[in-house]
């Protein structure tokens, strides 16, 4: 049994990473979706049913197959700080998270979220390419 933390941004990162699970995942294992959200003036009602549309796509293209829960987490974190809480209160195995690609400057500028997770933890990180050539 694997316990794997799923983390999505958008429906199309859900529907990418249902594709890759979906092949992978046993009855016994346990998805746990994760959806962040920085809450306050940074986050409006349609961004917060986007987050439960992404979510929602996970459990929906899983939950025959294995056991799903979701999670939106909209409480002024940065998502990496989320993926590891989730992951630490869930006991997860490792992560699954997508990945874009990004020129040089916009990851200095912006970062990225896989990138931070993979500095940050001490559990795998699955990292699926969103966009395939």
């Amino acid at each position: 049994m694997a316990r794997l933390l799923v983390g999505t941004d958008a429906e199309q990162t859900s529907e990418r990473l249902v594709e890759y699970l979906a092949e992978i995942v046993d009855e016994d294992d346990i998805i746990y979706g994760v959806n962040s959200l920085p809450g306050g003036d940074q986050t409006n009602p349609d961004d917060v049913g986007d987050g439960e549309d992404a979510l929602d796509i996970i459990e929906e293209g899983l939950n025959e197959q294995t056991t799903v829960e979701s999670h939106q987490y909209i409480r002024g974190n940065e998502p990496v700080e989320d993926l590891l809480e989730a992951a630490d209160e869930h006991d997860a195995d490792e992560f699954v998270v997508g990945i874009r690609k990004q020129s040089p400057v916009g990851k200095m500028v912006f970062g990225s979220t896989a990138q931070n997770l993979l500095l940050e933890t001490d559990r795998p990180v699955r990292c699926v390419p969103l966009v395939s050539d």
